[in-house]
This record gives structure tokens, C-alpha cells and sequence, in this order.
């Protein structure tokens, strides 16, 4: 579930929706979400000084502390 929020919150920010992947793995700390996204739309995701980023992961764990879950979501350049 976290997965499909990623990218449907991705999708709205940038200008290129077609371009947006969401890879999921785990690893020792849990469960990490990869977004990558068009060149010129990393600045879209990350938000000035972080904030849009910040407000993501923020979401993802509120999401997936419901369910006892890890979630990490790393912008990938």
C-alpha cells in the first residue's frame, strides 16, 4: 500500500507522471521504497529545503506504522 501512495503523490507533483518508478525492497531495517523520478523533477519531490520530501516520509510512516511496519523512502538522482 505504501508503494501505490509513493507513487500516487509523485505523480501529482511532477510534471512528467510517465516517468515516475517505485521500486520496493527489504533489507535489515525493513522495507525501503526507491522513487525515481525525471531529471527535472527531483526538485519538485524534494521541495524546497526538503520540506515536500520530508512531509512524504511522514506520511509513508503513518501509513505503515498501522500495520507494524518499517517503511524508507529514498529519492534516488
Amino acid at each position: 500500500m505504501e508503494k501505490e501512495l509513493v507513487e500516487y503523490i509523485a505523480k501529482s507533483l511532477v510534471d512528467d507522471p510517465g516517468s515516475v518508478v517505485v521500486r520496493e525492497t527489504e533489507d535489515d531495517r525493513g522495507v525501503v521504497l526507491e522513487l525515481k523520478v525525471a531529471a527535472g523533477d527531483v526538485g519538485k519531490v524534494i521541495g524546497k529545503y526538503g520540506r515536500i520530501a520530508r512531509a512524504m516520509r511522514t506520511v509513508i510512516a503513518a501509513s505503515a506504522g498501522r500495520g507494524g511496519k518499517r517503511v524508507f523512502l529514498e529519492i534516488l538522482d
